[in-house]
């Protein structure tokens, strides 16, 4: 189903603990304990990829039951972006209804779910062992004028990508035939959405595009989830090295997916080759400016075999993939601190001083 489908209608220490039994056995002791003991932060996770549960989920919230809220916990995952695009003219209608059934399903479990709706708030989930909803957007279609960024953060989103792959009124998408970079409207847009203390994200934006939008705001921009385009030259999606250092000398963050063909444009692709995406990025920007962006749920997007493409990595495509991933790293000679970071520190310090 397309995206823009969907609508049809002391505690944390003890869960830490359970957890890191739970999982003692695949994984070495360390990285268990990072995963657990880390506020990690996933800045493109999705609850699921099946569009039809998440509208039961959304629409009548008794569905989601108790085995939904552990299999969440029991990833390691505190805190998840579950953004989507809507490239619809009827995007600011789509928009509404769909933030207002995100509210119903956070609000119909206030046991298992925070909307983290400011800088406080980011650590709650780990503190309580709940799980954290960013409530965000793929693209800005519906957003009529630079007013709609006040309606939409009174909702409670905190985050926006400009555009999706194609144009908009703000800019170019990376699939788009021309970029001539940010537009007027977006240049307004940008300056709201800094008073207002929504995050810019400019994963899907045009080279231009991206460019222009890290220049116009005031405030860290976020690659919320894409790839290096030095490694994967020819895939729209990832970033180039100067949109990355850019990004990274505003405070921003890229976080890194796991999208077999965004990490390497052809097979075989392994975890070691998304793996190099992390010190590439590290090599150019500093460990203080790459984070987890999965653009994934806990299952993968091939277990339904609705696709002859294939999307996942071996390893990055099941519920516990943030710890294949920090095993990976520690592999690579990354720190406890640095992983701490990658994991969910530096999003946590971009967030905090955009939504300051």
């Amino acid at each position: 189903m397309q995206r823009r489908e969907l609508l049809s209608c002391g505690v944390s220490l003890c869960a830490a603990s359970m957890l890191g039994r739970a999982w003692a056995g695949p994984y070495s002791t360390r990285a268990v304990d990072l995963v657990t003991q880390s506020n990690v932060i996933d800045m493109l996770g999705l609850l699921t990829l099946d569009w039809g549960l998440l509208d039961r989920w959304q629409c009548s919230p008794d569905t989601f039951r108790d085995a939904d809220f552990r299999k969440l916990q029991a990833s390691g995952i505190k805190v998840f972006h579950p953004a989507v695009a809507f490239e619809s003219p009827q995007a600011r209608a789509i928009t509404l209804e769909w933030f207002g059934k995100w509210n119903r399903l956070i609000d119909g479990h206030p046991e298992w779910f925070i909307r983290v709706d400011g800088a406080d708030d980011l650590a709650r989930p780990m503190a309580s062992g709940k799980i954290g909803i960013v409530l965000g957007m793929q693209d800005a279609n519906h957003l009529r004028d630079v007013d709609d960024v006040d309606t939409f953060y009174r909702m409670g989103q905190r985050l926006t990508q400009l555009t999706y792959n194609s144009t908009n009124r703000l800019g170019a998408g990376c699939k788009a035939v021309h970029d001539p970079g940010l537009t007027p409207f977006g240049q307004e847009v940008i300056a709201r959405m800094n008073a207002a203390g929504m995050a810019i994200d400019v994963s899907h934006c045009g080279a231009r595009t991206t460019l222009d939008a890290i220049a116009a705001s005031r405030k860290p921009v976020l690659i919320t989830h894409s790839n290096c385009k030095a490694l994967a030259p020819g895939v729209a999606r990832c970033k180039p090295d100067d949109a990355i250092r850019a990004a990274a000398l505003k405070g921003g963050v890229i976080g890194l997916t796991g999208v077999r063909h965004f990490v390497r444009a052809k097979d075989p692709v392994t975890l070691s080759d998304a793996l190099d995406h992390f010190d590439h990025a590290v090599k150019i920007a500093g460990i203080e400016h790459v984070g987890v962006g999965s653009d994934t749920d806990l299952d993968g997007r091939d277990r339904r075999g609705a696709s002859k493409l294939q999307y996942d990595i071996a390893g990055l495509n099941h519920a516990n993939r943030m710890f294949e991933l920090t095993e990976g790293l520690i592999r690579r000679g990354y720190t406890d601190e640095h992983l701490r970071l990658i994991l969910g520190g530096n999003f946590e310090r971009a967030l905090r001083a955009i939504w300051a």
